[in-house]
């Protein structure tokens, strides 16, 4: 039975590790590791107790104290611990030989090998399986490090912190010594060596310290990293500008790996990446490759103060370093593209991912009480729901005050390992507020529901609104099942006139455009309001909250067509879509394409959208067209889903708007088309055209499958992007026949020889809403280059399958639930956390209606009853079987 770790269990760690020396020796399968470490006991710890060091998978070689070997008795070494029962209760070395494998570690936690590359992952617990180790976030040391290796087999040998020396280590082998200056926790060690191309420049710090940036890739793929290369300094400056942070070291560099578990990992001014988030080139990357590699590349970087300079006390307190960080990497994406664009793709990612895990069996508070297996709980509410707590944090203290209490949150825990409690208490100073009921949003799970009322009042001409706040009991093991208390909810909101602008009104409540709800119950008077208006709330979604606002069709379509928020525009074509597929999906029957009037208002209102801005905002009409995604469908309507409906209900609509907006899509078509021989730009404005066209025809191809097809086959032969190749490939292989195999073909061999690219392939086909899939999905788990060694290959094939293509995982005879329980025991043994994430699939099953439910029951007991489960599969299967309290 797993060990259950609670937060209220904390205390400190008996002994501290001042200073860390390492000599590793790489080898294919005998790396050498020498550890010496300079301990001391712990004055908060306890007096006298023995020192435990975490280890996992080693093979001990020696240990020697204060430079002598340790007697019989002294030591004691279990497959999980190596202990010294008396350790000196002064300063003491401790000298520890360790022996590991990297070609065997299929795990890809701790030192490892990728085509050849010798890497590490430590967080969250990868370091105790490259030396024993006091393997906890609060445990913060200065480490040196010494790398030795084959000058052939690895002529490129990178450590964290600046580089001290470098020499010969005897015939064909060479050493560098890396020593990093900042205290840091283990999980931010690493080391990487192999045979690698660079590409380089400097940057000037505000400081003037000038600093080495370089990125480092597979020999022959340096091209395709110099937009990673660009994203790192405008990253750097980004941070000083806007909240003062400077780098600290004299080079940062940046390795991409092909076999990595995670995106990427912020190691101490060596960060390393998966390689889908480094390489770009038009032939290969789409603009959402690009953006995604802007926002990761940021997103490291800006851990070396929000997550190293600043660490976490303890793996409870994750969305400390995640959160803010993904906040962090939120607003730079904002101010390097379209704000209003960035935000809307934010709240579609939090609903797609957070929401139904907050309304599942593994919903969690954003800082957990409790867990088994911490790898588990690197998940969307963790970090996405962790930003919005930042986001309302600003919207509530604003944005002079939220900057001066950042400011004294690095100031004052800088070099620490800090809590929720001292990042709440820096904002507390600076604004003079109380934020005790607002850290609330730490400690409860669940999505809140905002229901919310208007009335106006002509005699008196006011408008009343009326708001309430639910939030449902969360009883897992994670979260605490006590009733939940109110939270402090910020509502941005304006009002909106009939025909269009601000209507006139005014309420003493309403500070900077936001109202703050902190009752279970409050309502807010508007006075001097001329004609009843249209609210406008939550503008700019200021609170991961679900809204239950009863509008009429006429006020959503007043709010498209009038409202000065940009996103709340977007929210209520999004209203209006939902409507109908909700309506549709829960009819009880097949819905023919031209049924349904109310799908004819929305494509008349989305004609006048596109007939007065679409060209104005391209981006922006490509999300407004874009219809909600079948989980959100699902989500809305709660209970007894049937994807097919859902399915159905969405590719009705589809349909019905494709018709009715046929030849408007065309002529945007027409209208975006990039002159030939224009240059590729990977810029928001260049992409924002190619969504729209992309979208256009996405439509066109529903609502006309032959000549769809004419356009799609035509694009992919003309395309000279990857963006407009795969959008054209997508549309096709939703048409059953020649034209569809015959390109999937042709694809597939013209990117052959292309990881990155064929992972897309695989999704693309993992994805196809038909009977068919499944074994097609089993088909390309046999081909040449699928492997379940390769965490990649796995998302892009199995994982996109299971996760995104609803009505094929949850088919009615359970085969889709069989086929991933079967991958995730499968890659148990080799990858826990991978087939663990892959696991996570099931977060809905009891979503869906009773026969699906019962046959993914069956998988999920399948699973859980399998001998000899890592402690990752079987959390995950554990919880999503609890009963409900």
């Amino acid at each position: 039975m797993q060990t259950i770790v609670r937060l209220a269990d904390y205390r400190p760690s008996d002994y501290l590790i001042d200073r860390v020396e390492l000599d590793v020796r790489l080898h294919p399968t005998e790396t050498r590791v020498t550890a010496t470490l300079a301990l001391r006991p712990n004055p908060a710890g306890e007096a006298g107790a023995p020192l435990v060091l975490d280890g996992d998978e080693l093979t001990l070689l020696a240990v020697a104290l204060d430079g002598q070997p340790t007697g019989p008795g002294a030591i004691e070494v279990t497959p999980r611990a190596l202990t010294l029962h008396q350790p000196p209760q002064r300063p003491f070395v401790l000298e520890i030989e360790t022996q590991v494998n990297p070609s065997a570690n299929t795990k890809l936690m701790g030192l490892y090998r990728s085509n050849g590359v010798y890497c590490t992952q430590c967080e969250a617990d990868g370091f105790r399986r490259i030396t024993y180790f006091l393997d906890r976030p609060d445990v913060m040391a200065v480490y040196t490090t010494r790398i030795e290796a084959d000058r052939d087999e690895a002529p490129v040998l990178l450590g964290n912190g600046n580089p001290v020396e470098q020499g010969e280590a005897g015939p064909g082998r060479h050493y560098a010594i890396w020593h990093d200056p900042h205290p840091k926790p283990a999980y931010l060690f690493a080391v990487v060596g192999g045979r690698l191309g660079r590409v380089g420049s400097r940057f000037t710090t505000m400081e003037g310290r000038e600093v080495e940036i370089a990125v480092y890739v597979e020999p022959g793929k340096e091209g395709r990293a110099n937009f990673a290369l660009d994203a790192v300094a405008r990253s750097m400056a980004w941070d000083e500008r806007t909240f003062g942070r400077a780098y600290d070291l004299d080079v940062f560099n940046v390795v991409a790996v092909s076999d990595f578990n995670m995106g990427a990992m912020e190691n101490k001014g060596l960060n390393i990446f998966n390689d889908k988030y480094v390489l770009a080139s038009p032939d290969t990357a789409t603009d959402a490759d690009y953006a995604n590699i802007e926002a990761i590349i940021a997103h490291e970087y800006f851990h070396n103060w929000s997550g190293n300079r600043v660490t976490c006390r303890d793996w409870f307190q994750l969305c400390l370093k995640e959160g803010l960080t993904v906040f962090r990497d939120q607003e730079f994406s904002s101010d390097e593209r379209s704000r209003p664009v960035h935000r809307i793709a934010e709240v579609r990612t939090l609903r797609a991912r957070q929401f139904p895990e907050d309304a599942g069996p593994l919903a969690h508070p954003v800082r957990p009480q409790a867990y088994r297996e911490i790898n588990n709980f690197y998940t969307a509410t963790v970090y996405e729901k962790g930003a919005e707590i930042v986001r309302m944090l600003r919207t509530l203290l604003g944005p002079e005050v939220f900057r001066r209490g950042m400011d004294r949150y690095f100031s004052t825990c800088d070099g620490t390992a800090a809590t929720v409690e001292d990042f709440l208490a820096a904002f507390a100073a600076e604004s003079g507020r109380d934020l005790d009921a607002f850290a609330r949003w730490y400690a409860q799970a669940g999505t809140p529901t905002v229901a919310v009322a208007g009335a106006y009042d002509a005699g008196r001409r006011t408008y009343t609104l009326s708001f309430r706040q639910s939030l449902p009991v969360i009883a897992t093991e994670a979260a605490a099942a006590a009733e939940p208390r109110p939270l402090v909810i910020p509502v941005a909101l304006g009002l909106v006139a009939p025909g269009g602008g601000p209507a006139a009104g005014r309420s003493e409540r309403v500070s900077d455009g936001v109202f703050v709800l902190e009752a279970p119950e409050d309502s807010l008077v508007f006075t001097d309001v001329e004609a009843a208006p249209v609210p406008s709330l939550f503008r700019g979604f200021s609170a991961p909250v679900k809204v239950d606002h009863a509008l009429t069709r006429d006020e959503r379509l007043t709010l498209l067509a009038h409202d000065g928020d940009a996103f709340n525009r977007w929210q209520a074509a999004q209203s209006l879509a939902m409507e109908v597929l909700v309506a549709r999906a829960t009819a009880g029957a097949p819905l023919a394409a031209e049924a349904g009037p109310e799908g004819d208002a929305l494509g008349r209102a989305l004609a006048t959208f596109l007939d007065g801005e679409a060209l104005a905002d391209p981006a922006f009409a490509a999300l407004v067209l874009t219809l909600p995604g079948e989980q959100e469908v699902a989500q809305a309507i709660g209970a007894d889903v049937d994807p097919d409906a859902i399915w159905r209900a969405r590719q009705t609509l589809r349909v019905q708007l494709g018709r009715n907006l046929g030849a408007r899509l065309l002529g945007l078509r027409d209208a975006l088309a990039q002159p030939p021989g224009a240059p590729f730009s990977p810029d928001a404005a260049s992409a924002g055209r190619r969504a729209l066209r992309n979208a256009a025809l996405d439509l066109v191809a529903a609502a006309d499958p032959e000549g769809g097809t004419a356009l799609a086959v035509a694009q992919l032969e003309d395309a000279v992007t990857m963006t407009d190749r795969l959008a054209a490939l997508a549309p096709l292989s939703l048409v059953p026949g020649e034209a569809r195999e015959a390109a999937l073909a042709r694809f597939g061999e013209t990117y052959r020889d292309e990881p990155l690219v064929l992972d897309k392939w695989f999704a693309l086909q993992a994805m196809i809403p038909e009977a068919g899939t499944l074994e097609r999905v089993r088909g390309l788990m046999r081909h040449p280059a699928f492997s379940l060694g390769n965490p990649n290959r796995v998302r892009s094939l199995v994982a996109s399958f299971s996760l995104n293509n609803p009505t094929q995982f949850h088919r009615p005879d359970g085969a889709g639930y069989d086929l991933t329980a079967e991958v995730v025991l499968a890659l148990d043994g080799k990858n826990p956390q991978v087939a663990a994430r892959l696991l996570t699939a099931f977060n809905t099953w009891r979503m869906v209606e009773d026969g699906r439910r019962q046959r993914a029951a069956e998988a999920l007991r399948r699973v859980a009853g399998t001998p000899g489960l890592s402690p990752d599969v079987s959390d995950i299967a554990g919880r999503s079987l609890a009963p409900l309290k």
